[in-house]
């Protein structure tokens, strides 16, 4: 801290800048206590020469996390080590691939020795980390090959060599999905010596990416066993609840999982702060707080104001864009150096990143502006404060985040500012979510057929499926492969499932999008493709007069054609964000689980049928938050088939919530809203991958009935693990409303911004009442 001072101080300090009302804005503050190393000694078997270039890296003596997950891995145990920010996961997976490499080797680098040798395949999220991953590497300088990327800016020639002699591979999934398994005959000779598999971030592989990727590492298993290798797997993640079972279901493996963190923490002050009510007004003139960025910019200038070297994260680009520019403003304005705050962002340069570094360092920068590519891009350390506008999404999020400030053992602070929606409000009100144990989980379905029907084709085109292989890929595998033989996909012959099409079938499948022609978007005035949009989400993102984001700049969707799968922009910042509203329609095609929680009450968990449509778009301004208008759109209906959790209540038990026939349907659309909003904090996904209805009487149960459902075909295990953890979940729901300082609902608590019906009708305490009788115990 500067001049010696506490945590405490520089946040007394802050709330002594910002006056009177900042005193309330401290919600609450905890203390993470400082936590001591704890040492382990080296293993026996590590290469000695490894150790010594360890130590001339700093890493003197290993911790307890590390040495254990080296021995799991050693012993040949598929491992996931579940340790927090900065505590050296690398070190628990490096140790064990990188010994064997060397003793393989026998200290030659010979084209030869390398042939000879055992190799590893490390699969990062991004070539960003994969990159620096292979950079510190190389910093070893042990007598190897040296490590090596392998991307999509890899050319022919670097690829052929990789093949030949790389020994230590640092790729991606996609790589692996389009390149190396389509391909592998040609890299048959590094897969049967393939020894270690490394997964690095695997709490990023969620939703229907992480089925996805699970699907992908499957058919890396089955090539690896034609070629008679059988890898190990490591995996590294955030902490999160349960990472072993995780694990297990992206790689269809038993994962040990190591998770007792022996790295040692400086003291962190932890402040949970929630910005004041304004006099604005929102929509239906509910009332509105400051802006999670407006706030942010304040604190961050005032910081910079303090010379206290801070670092804001905001989820969005041009949010980070807008973070900086206004801090500046208000520094200067204070007789301050505007020139102490910069933005970072995606997209900058190796040496920008580094000058960026240097700057910190020196003192010349004291805050920065970022999005999380500073959490993966960016080696600062000595930050002493940590800013957040917004809960990141994850706790893994927040932690990590968090845990940029006091790197080198100092002591930090770090605040989370909340924004103005129902999670936010929640955790700003109940920090043990927070700070006890974790409860999010990161929930994907290796089953999902609309992800699994594309990877079962790429898999036979790479060799024939017999049955023992569909095993590898879930029970409804051989039914699902039927139907592809009966609607032409694969072709049937006495030993196996054929792919005789003369498409490629890696082709079929977008690991990161939703399936469906994506929507290419396009600058009209320079014909240049600026990116893609899922076709499933393109109504809610590219149509007309959206604001798109791209590479911090915006962009105004002048027209979206669906037919064509083209969306035109322009560029342009018209100073407001775009909020798509949608309608829906529900209905229920099986019921898979049901759980009676009392006389009155049911949960129920299975397949629906959604058919949605975008009606409009609300615009807000980028700096207040204040709603400028809404716009109505006329684009086409969409059916989606995905999982859905509901949960109904009988007329006795609306009778009791004291709900008459005109308060069910405002209490029902309240509980709903605030039911989504709070899900994220069990299932990781946010808000806009949900979608929910409520009904005063469904047809379908012929009870008062509430929704939420996946927003991705045949869902994404969200409204799973929904289910699974209902009681927690539509607690903390109820919770949330009551923690609420409203009287009659707002954006905090039971107002949603995708809202079709424009929020009407809505029933705080209708919601409350309803929810306690649901919650009831039978």
């Amino acid at each position: 801290m500067p001049r010696s001072r506490t945590a405490e101080e520089i946040l007394r300090r802050l709330v002594f800048l910002g006056g009177p009302s900042r005193a309330e804005s401290a919600v609450h503050v905890e203390q993470v206590e400082a936590r001591a190393p704890q040492y382990a000694d080296w293993p026996e078997w590590a290469d000695p020469l490894l150790v010594e270039r360890l130590r001339a890296n700093g890493l003197e003596r290993p911790w307890s996390h590390q040495v254990e997950a080296a021995e799991l891995l050693h012993a040949g145990h598929h491992t996931v080590m579940s340790t927090g920010t900065a505590s050296g996961k690398s070190a628990g997976y490096l140790v064990p691939a990188l010994s064997r490499l060397l003793a393989d080797s026998g200290g030659k680098t010979s084209a030869a020795a390398a042939r000879r040798s055992a190799t590893v395949l490390y699969l990062a999220p991004t070539k960003a980390l994969a990159a620096d991953q292979a950079r510190r590497l190389r910093e070893l300088d042990l007598p190897l090959p040296p490590a090596v990327c392998l991307d999509g800016d890899t050319g022919g020639e670097e690829r052929r060599w990789i093949r030949e002699h790389g020994v230590f591979v640092l790729s991606n999934p996609d790589m692996l999905h389009y390149s190396m398994l389509p391909d592998h005959r040609r890299w048959a000779s590094f897969l049967r010596r393939l020894t270690y598999v490394v997964v690095d971030e695997c709490h990023g592989y969620r939703g229907v990416f992480g089925a996805h990727v699970s699907a992908v590492l499957r058919r890396l298993r089955r090539i690896c066993a034609h070629y008679g290798a059988e890898p190990v797997f490591a995996l590294a993640s955030a902490t999160t609840a349960d990472p072993g079972a995780t694990a297990a279901r992206l790689t269809g493996l038993q994962v040990e999982e190591v998770t007792e963190d022996g790295s040692p923490r400086g003291r962190l002050l932890f402040a949970l702060w929630e910005p004041p009510l304004t006099t604005a007004r929102g929509e239906l003139g509910a009332p509105t707080r400051r802006t999670a960025v407006a706030e942010t910019a304040t604190l961050l200038a005032d910081l910079a104001g303090e010379r206290v070297r801070t670092v804001a994260f905001v989820r969005s680009r041009r949010g980070a864009e807008l973070v900086s520019v206004m801090a500046r403003e208000e520094l200067t304005r204070s007789g301050g150096d505007g020139g102490q705050v910069a933005a970072y962002r995606a997209g900058y340069l190796r040496e920008e990143r580094r000058a960026l570094e240097a700057a910190l360092q020196s003192g010349r920068l004291t805050a920065v502006a970022a999005t999380n590519a500073l959490e993966l891009g960016v080696d600062i350390a000595g930050l002493d404060a940590v800013l957040m506008a917004g809960y990141p999404g994850t706790r893994a999020s927040l932690w990590q985040q968090a845990g940029r400030a006091g790197r080198s053992g100092q002591e930090s602070l770090a605040m989370l500012i909340a924004r103005d929606d129902p999670l936010d409000t929640y955790l700003v009100h109940h920090p043990e979510a927070l700070f006890g144990k974790p409860v999010e989980a990161t929930v994907f379905d290796p089953g999902n057929p609309y992800v699994l029907w594309s990877h079962l084709c790429a898999a036979a085109a790479e060799l024939p499926l017999r049955d023992r292989d569909l095993d590898l890929f879930g029970p409804g595998a051989h039914a699902l492969a039927a139907e592809l033989g009966k609607s032409g996909w694969l072709r049937r012959r006495a030993d196996g499932w054929f792919w005789t099409r003369p498409e490629r079938a890696a082709d079929l499948s977008d690991l990161r999008g939703m399936g469906g022609e994506p929507i290419r978007i396009i600058e009209a005035d320079t014909g240049r493709l600026l990116g893609m949009a899922d076709a499933g989400s393109a109504a809610g993102t590219v149509h007309p007069g959206a604001v798109y984001l791209h590479q911090g700049e915006s962009y105004l969707v002048r027209e979206l054609d669906l037919d064509t799968a083209i969306a035109l922009v322009e560029a342009k910042d018209p100073g407001y964000a775009t909020y798509a509203r949608e309608v829906a329609e529900v209905r229920i095609v099986q019921e898979e689980r049901v759980e009676d929680w009392n006389s009155h009450c049911k949960v129920a968990y299975g397949s629906v049928a959604v058919t949605g449509q975008v009606v409009g778009y609300l615009k807000r301004d980028s700096r207040t938050g204040q709603v400028l208008g809404e716009e109505p759109l006329d684009l086409p209906e969409h059916t989606l088939t995905t999982k859905a959790v509901w949960w109904t209540v009988t007329p006795a038990g609306l009778e009791k919530a004291l709900l008459g026939a005109p308060d069910v349907p405002g209490a029902a659309h309240a509980a709903e809203h605030a039911s989504i909003g709070l899900l994220p904090l069990f299932a990781d996904c946010d808000r806009w991958d949900l979608g929910g209805l409520s009904a005063a009487e469904h047809p379908d149960t012929g009870l008062a009935t509430v929704f939420v459902h996946d927003g991705l075909p045949g869902g994404a295990g969200f409204a799973e693990r929904g289910f699974a953890k209902a009681r927690d979940w539509l607690t903390a729901t109820r919770d949330a409303i009551k923690a609420c300082e409203c009287r009659t609902g707002c954006p905090s608590c039971v107002q949603s911004p995708k809202c079709g019906n424009g929020n009407e009708p809505l029933d705080k305490t209708g919601a409350i009442r309803l929810l306690e009788v649901l919650l009831e115990p039978g």
